[in-house]
Order: structure tokens, then C-alpha cells, then sequence
């Protein structure tokens, strides 16, 4: 299997193994990282080698080119975080989006640039109808790069199993063009 999923100016979007049990874990070490989606919690090492990447590898086995990438920036080779685009579990014709990056590729436009990669390949190459993103209200950065690559407003609703407000962006694959 190619390791290289997609490429972008600066990133290389690359299939996660087993080796990136540290990179994840790392990640998640960083509260400011973590905020909206762990309350800032560090996921434990045990968890991530355990159940993590067994769960992020087994959307490869299903060969339908959904599922988590690590990011890599490809002028140094670093990770420097994770997309995923992967079917939702509540409706999975909808393809969900997301993103977790390093506090120190923060600003530079690298969500972006990813998002768009995938969302691009998703419309033009795989057919996918609609893609969607999910973030919490507070976190305006994430709204910002689903709004700067075209997504918009669906609604604001809670998880209730989790006990958080989040708010839902779709962006229609007949609207998609370049932003």
C-alpha cells in the first residue's frame, strides 16, 4: 500500500501505522490541543497504542479511501498533526471532516490547506455528495477554516453523551470551487 495519500504545496497527507503511536500521543499531550475535544486531557500512552490506532488503522482495511491521515510537513518531514475524512456515524452519506495540528503549525494556514486537499479529492475524485465538520462554538479557529473553505452554517446542537454545545457546517458538493 502507498504511504502517500495526498499531497499539497507543504504538506504530505500520509496513512497512519503503528509507529505513530508517539506522534499521537505527543499530540495529545498539549491541553491547548486538546481543549475542545478532551477538556484538555492528555489521551494515556496505553490508550492510544491499545485502542487509538488499532481503531484509526482499521479504516484502511475497508479500502474506500476514508478515513485518518497524519500530516507532515514536507519540507522537514515533521508531523505536525492529523485530518480525518471519514463517513459520519449518525449519517454516514454525509463525510465528516476534521483536524488536529500541533500548537506550533497553529496560524499558518496549514488546516486549511488540508481541509481543502481533502475535501477537493472527495467531490472531484471519490464522488462524495456533502462533507461536514462538527466543532464547538468557542472554538473559532476551527469554525474559521471551515468557513474559509466554504462551509456553512447547518445548525447548533448538543452532544448529549459527551455534555457539549457544538455547531455543524456542510458544505454541498455542487457548491464546491475553489475558495
Amino acid at each position: 500500500m502507498n504511504r502517500v495519500y495526498l499531497e499539497t504545496e507543504r504538506l504530505r497527507l500520509r496513512f497512519l501505522t503503528e509507529d505513530d503511536a508517539e506522534n499521537l500521543y505527543r499530540l495529545d499531550l498539549d491541553p491547548a490541543v486538546t481543549r475542545y475535544t478532551h477538556g484538555g486531557l492528555p489521551t494515556p500512552r496505553e490508550h492510544v497504542e491499545t485502542s487509538v490506532i488499532p481503531r484509526l488503522l482499521a479504516y484502511y482495511d475497508r479500502g474506500d479511501h476514508f478515513g485518518f491521515y497524519a500530516a507532515e510537513e514536507k519540507e522537514t518531514d515533521r508531523f505536525i498533526g492529523w485530518f480525518h475524512f471519514r463517513p459520519c456515524a449518525a449519517v454516514p452519506e454525509e463525510i465528516e471532516l476534521g483536524y488536529r495540528l500541533r500548537q506550533d503549525a497553529w496560524g499558518r494556514g496549514y488546516a486549511t490547506e488540508g481541509s481543502m486537499a481533502l475535501v477537493n479529492r472527495g467531490f472531484e475524485e471519490l464522488g462524495v455528495p456533502v462533507v461536514v465538520a462538527v466543532a464547538m462554538p468557542e472554538n473559532r479557529a476551527s469554525i474559521h477554516v471551515m468557513e474559509k473553505i466554504g462551509m456553512t452554517f447547518e445548525r447548533a446542537y448538543r452532544l448529549e453523551e459527551e455534555g457539549v454545545d457544538v455547531v455543524k457546517y456542510r458544505l454541498e458538493r455542487a457548491d464546491w470551487g475553489y475558495v
